[in-house]
Formats: structure tokens, C-alpha cells, sequence
């Protein structure tokens, strides 16, 4: 019987810390921005900045010191391509580097003097392409253009030049080797689809540790003795604490992680061919490794901005480390390692696969199995620091006790001694 008592106290212990800590997220005004408002707002912004995937008109200098029709031929042909446009042309490439370092043009077509020579001496010819670098959509859409046209220009000369007898001779001649350029899972080729559902389970860690965090700075600025563990006939087990905050935590970030991995990839077409049991099976894990990760991290966090100052300074390092924008293979070792203790590098690498590849929950099996050590692992060291925090706390309760029993204690004797000392002048 006692066994069920201590059950049914444990439970009620945690329904209390789950409404306190439910409480304090309410009234704090940053706890909700973190919460809410950032898991609302960022994925809107995002996906509206990437709305628009592919860039077009990308203005272009041509410097034609060619001055012949194949050289104008080939110009208009980059002009009528829906990626480039041509901004003017440039007397010489000293003309054309000023337009391109005043951003005025994003890249630079070079026709040598000898460039119709060499065609019609049957010699290779060389269009020298210079493209801005700094943003890589801009230099795809120029360089991408500027090959496509050559390969148009080049399957015409070769037809004009071994003058086929029949039409599937000349398509033969032209183009010996067919190629079909199908880019698989991003069809657009675009970088909203590439880029965003990584986005998307990076902020559902980063503002789930940054709340927790940012709660766990407030409660010890409330308590008068800086106490993460406030001294409560509630709050003297440790699987009462975890488990109820834990629940408030995952109450919450059950409809945001439902919004951000359902709702936002929907809103903005971009791709989402996950099938929703997989994708609800793999979020379990991944949400509840992040609560328990965030819950160790708050035991660190003295105030309420260190948090910040920890957490988004890893949100980069996070997603490069996480093989999406950065190849998993070209990661050194010990970065990769660093990366396993993170619940974001195995999330992000199985939604993208879900996602945007279609793949099922047996194809992300490695991942899955790992964001469930990971819950496990988190869960069982916040029991450690928490048990910790708690001792703590009772600790300092103890010497604080001890301090005010000292200080009774010698009031007394001082007034003893005040009494015998006025007895003696009486």
C-alpha cells in the first residue's frame, strides 16, 4: 500500500510542478517569445525570404572584343534566357570588373579578338566566363546559362559542318550522346526546398533549449538564494521535476513540432512527401532528446542571457555540422564526433531524408535508434543534475538554518550578559 501511496504522491507531485512551470512560462514575456512566437514567426520568415528559389535576370557585362556575329549571336542567346540579362556592354574588362564591384552586374562575358577565327578553322573557341562568387545562386544562374548556350551554338556548327542527308542524322550528329537532366527531390533546383526543412528542426531545438533556458535564469533570479530547486514539500523527488516539466515542455512543443514539420512546408510548396505515422514516430524521439538536452543545459544557465549568448552562437556550427549544406563525408572526425551530442545533427538528417527523399522510418532506422539513446541518455543525466540541484538546494537550506541557529544562539548569550550586566549596576 505504501508503494501506491508513494506512486500517487510522485504523480501529484509532478501535476503540481507541471502547472507551476506552465504558470511561469505564461507570465514570462521571453519564456512566450521563445515558445510561441519564435517557432511561429521564423518559419514564415524564412520560407517567404526563399520563396522565390531560383534567381532570374541576372544582370551580366559582356566585353566583345570579337565584334562579330557569332559573338552577338552568342550574347543574345544568354539575354534570352530567363536566368541572365544583359546589362550593357563594356569597352574592356577594366570597365567591366568597376560594374561588377559596384554590384552593378553580378558577372562577365569575354569574347576574345580570335573567338570566330578559331570556329571557322574548326579550332575549339573560348568564351571566358567571370562570375561573382559571393552569393552561389547568381554565379549557377551565369555560368549554367553561358554552358548551355555553347552546347546549343557547338550541336549547330557540328550539324553545319558534316551536313547530315537525312533529320535523325543531323539530331544524331548534334547531340551523339543524350542527356536527361532530372534533379531528384528538389525538382526547381531551388534553395528554399534545400535549405529550409534543416532550418526548420534547427529552431525547434535552438528554441526549445533557449525557453528552457530562459526559465530556468528566471527561477533563479525569483529565489532569494539563487536556487534552480526552490524548497517545496513538492519538489523533493527527482522524477516528479523532470517528469512534469518535462510534460509542459512537451505539451507545448508537441503542436509546434506538428506546425513546423506539417504546416510550414505546406503553406509554401515546398516539398513534403513524408508519410505523417514515420514522420510523427521520429519526432517523438527527437523532441524529447531536445527537452532533456535543454533541461541539462538550464542547470548552467546563472541568468537569464547567458542562455542566449551560448545557444545562438552553436546555431550555425549546428547545421553545417548536420551534412545538409555541408557534405557529411568532408566533416573532420572529432567535428563529427562533437555533433553526435547534439539531438539536431540525427533530427535534421532524418526529416530531410522523410521529407524531402520519401524515405520511411526503416530507412532512417540509424537515426531513429540514436535519437532514442540520445532521449534516453539526457533523461537519465538530467535525473543526475537534477538530483544534484536538489541536494544543493537542501544543502544551502541546511547551513542557512545552521547560520540563523548560530545567530539565535549568541543573541541569547548577549542578553544574558545585557541582563547581568545591569543586575550587577542595580
Amino acid at each position: 500500500m505504501s508503494i501506491f501511496r508513494k506512486i500517487a504522491s510522485d504523480i501529484s507531485d509532478a501535476c503540481y510542478i507541471w502547472a507551476q512551470e506552465m504558470r511561469f512560462i505564461i507570465r514570462d514575456e521571453g519564456v512566450l517569445i521563445f515558445f510561441f512566437i519564435v517557432p511561429l514567426a521564423y518559419p514564415l520568415l524564412y520560407s517567404w525570404i526563399y520563396n522565390n528559389e531560383i534567381v532570374h535576370e541576372v544582370p551580366v557585362v559582356v566585353v566583345d572584343d570579337s565584334h562579330t556575329q557569332l559573338s552577338r549571336q552568342f550574347a543574345r542567346q544568354c539575354d534570352a534566357s530567363p536566368d541572365v540579362k544583359v546589362l550593357c556592354y563594356a569597352a574592356d574588362m577594366d570597365e567591366a570588373i568597376s560594374l561588377v564591384s559596384r554590384q552593378l552586374a553580378k558577372g562577365i562575358y569575354y569574347f576574345p579578338p580570335e573567338f570566330e577565327t578559331k570556329v571557322n578553322r574548326m579550332e575549339q573557341a573560348t568564351v571566358s566566363v567571370y562570375a561573382d562568387m559571393s552569393l552561389m545562386l547568381t554565379y549557377k544562374a551565369v555560368f549554367q546559362t553561358a554552358m548551355a548556350v555553347s552546347q546549343q551554338m557547338g550541336s549547330r556548327l557540328t550539324t553545319a559542318v558534316t551536313q547530315p542527308a537525312t533529320k535523325r542524322e543531323a539530331q544524331i550528329s548534334a547531340m551523339p550522346l543524350a542527356v536527361d537532366d532530372v534533379p531528384l527531390f528538389n525538382p526547381a533546383g531551388g534553395y528554399g526546398s534545400f535549405i529550409l526543412p534543416a532550418v526548420l528542426m534547427l529552431i525547434l531545438q535552438q528554441t526549445l533549449v533557449l525557453g528552457i533556458g530562459m526559465s530556468a535564469g528566471t527561477a533563479r533570479e525569483r529565489d532569494r538564494y539563487h536556487n534552480l530547486i526552490p524548497i517545496d514539500i513538492h519538489y523533493q523527488g527527482v522524477l516528479p521535476i523532470v517528469g512534469g516539466k518535462a510534460l509542459c515542455y512537451f505539451m507545448i512543443y508537441a503542436v509546434m513540432g506538428a506546425y513546423l514539420t506539417l504546416v510550414v512546408p505546406r503553406l509554401f510548396n515546398f516539398v513534403h512527401i513524408a508519410h505523417w505515422p514515420d514522420l510523427l514516430a521520429m519526432m517523438l524521439p527527437y523532441t524529447l532528446a531536445c527537452i532533456f538536452f535543454g533541461m541539462i543545459v538550464s542547470c548552467i544557465v546563472r541568468y537569464r542571457e547567458n542562455v542566449m549568448l551560448l545557444i545562438v552562437f552553436v546555431s550555425i556550427p549546428l547545421l553545417f555540422l548536420s551534412g545538409v549544406n555541408w557534405p557529411q563525408s568532408n566533416i573532420p572526425a572529432f567535428w563529427q564526433s562533437i555533433s553526435w551530442l547534439f539531438p539536431s545533427t540525427f533530427g535534421i538528417r532524418a526529416y530531410v531524408r522523410m521529407n524531402t527523399m520519401g524515405a520511411s522510418l526503416a530507412d532512417v532506422m540509424f537515426e531513429y535508434r540514436i535519437l532514442w539513446l540520445q532521449a534516453t541518455f539526457y533523461f537519465l543525466a538530467a535525473c543526475v543534475v537534477y538530483h544534484h540541484q536538489i541536494n544543493l538546494s537542501r544543502t544551502n537550506a541546511l547551513s542557512r538554518l545552521e547560520q540563523m541557529g548560530r545567530k539565535i544562539e549568541v543573541t541569547k548569550q548577549l542578553r544574558k550578559r545585557f541582563a547581568s550586566v545591569r543586575k550587577g549596576e542595580k
